[in-house]
């Protein structure tokens, strides 16, 4: 009968390990220790996603070989080589050879996972090179967008990997079932190196969908480098490394109307734009409130049209009043050291605005309180794995 499906996966002891029997003059004879393995040999379409397993009932194991596709399986025994395991769980649309041998005896097995009906993969992730560059600020959240709908978060989840060379407690987040974030509790550690890992190969997605490609991304967290800026004083405190570095008098969002004030909490640096050409959002050429203009030398901190920048128009303001369409003025050399000087990633924090940045507005992930950000984690918090 040929083993198929996950049923296939139980450890079945091989013949010929049974106690010590009597031979002639009454001796004792010892029967050869064979190792077992799991899958069992022959096994087809089993399920990928667990590892595979090897043991011997009454010795160590001298030597274990498992490949795939011509390429070797790592794996790691137990502290008395009695028992061994793959390092990662079992692809899928893979054949599997497998020989394990003790002193006095030997078992092969070969088997193969099934093929999926659909796969997955990941269509983009930040920190990237061309997005944000490989060095950002402290409040750089790690996104991950999928190419598929992800129903099965928990077998994802579980195998998206943050290491980090000073370790941080922090948590993945899904927004959807497409999009996951990961951010530490507080701010990363400046000058930290991370490293995130997706190990999706053989993963479940999906009822029958299942990842068939690992990822890994490197970065870097760079100095701390935090700017304040209250609507109220019409000031921004730009602190470095906890030392005030800048004071730049700013003109905010003027009201009115809620949508032409600046929005309160914990922004992002999301883009530097040397030039951006800024129009209403609401109203169009000719209509009452209108607006097309060119400027200079902007930093992006929210999804609905929010920047630092250069603004000459408004430096008698800057420093006294808010005069904006919700976008925070600084003059023109103010602009430049600052677009200069931000990396993406940076916090930009407002104060004073009735108008409260929403977590779903650019990269407001730091809007949300921790227990908040945990609720929509399958795994919740954990440290990262030293790197």
């Amino acid at each position: 009968m040929r083993a198929t499906g996950a049923g296939a996966l139980a450890l079945v002891m091989a013949t010929g390990c049974a106690a010590a029997s009597a031979g002639e003059n009454g001796a004792k004879k010892v029967a050869a220790v064979v190792p077992y393995i799991s899958p069992v040999n022959g096994a087809r379409d089993l399920t990928p996603g667990v590892p595979i397993r090897i043991g011997s009932a009454n010795g160590a194991l001298t030597a274990v070989t498992v490949t795939a596709k011509g390429v070797a399986v790592p794996g790691v025994f137990s502290a008395d080589r009695t028992r061994w395991r793959s390092v990662r769980p079992m692809l899928a649309d893979t054949e599997y050879s497998v020989t394990a041998t003790t002193a006095s005896g030997s078992a092969r097995s070969t088997f193969t996972t099934l093929k999926p009906k659909s796969t997955f993969s990941i269509d983009q992730i930040v920190p990237n090179k061309d997005i944000s560059g490989l060095t950002v600020g402290v409040g750089m959240p790690i996104m991950v967008s999928f190419d598929k709908e992800i129903t099965d978060r928990v077998s994802v989840e579980r195998n998206l990997f943050v290491q980090a060379s000073r370790p941080v407690e922090g948590a993945w987040h899904w927004f959807d079932n497409k999009t996951i974030a990961y951010r530490p509790k507080t701010f990363w550690p400046p000058r930290t190196s991370v490293r995130f890992t997706a190990r999706l190969s053989g993963v479940r997605g999906a009822d029958g969908m299942y990842g068939m490609k690992d990822f890994v991304r490197d970065f870097k967290i760079g100095r701390s480098q935090i700017s304040t800026a209250s609507v109220v004083t019409h000031m921004m405190k730009i602190k470095r490394d906890g030392k005030l570095i800048r004071s730049v008098p700013i003109s905010a969002g003027k009201g009115g109307v809620m949508k032409y004030h600046t929005t309160s909490g914990v922004h992002l640096a999301m883009s530097r734009e040397p030039v951006t050409v800024m129009t209403s959002p609401d109203a169009g050429p000719g209509s009452p409130g209108y607006y097309s203009q060119t400027v200079y030398n902007t930093v992006r901190i929210s999804n609905s049209g929010e920047y630092v920048h250069s603004a000459p128009w408004s430096v008698g303001s800057q420093g006294n009043s808010n005069v904006s369409h919700g976008c925070v003025n600084i003059s023109p050399a103010n602009a430049k050291w600052f677009i200069d000087n931000t990396l993406i990633g940076d916090p930009i924090i407002v104060t004073g605005s009735p108008r409260m940045l929403e977590p779903l507005n650019g990269w407001g992930h730091w809007q949300q309180s921790w227990p908040d950000w945990l609720k929509w984690s399958r795994l919740r918090e954990a440290e990262t794995d030293s790197m």
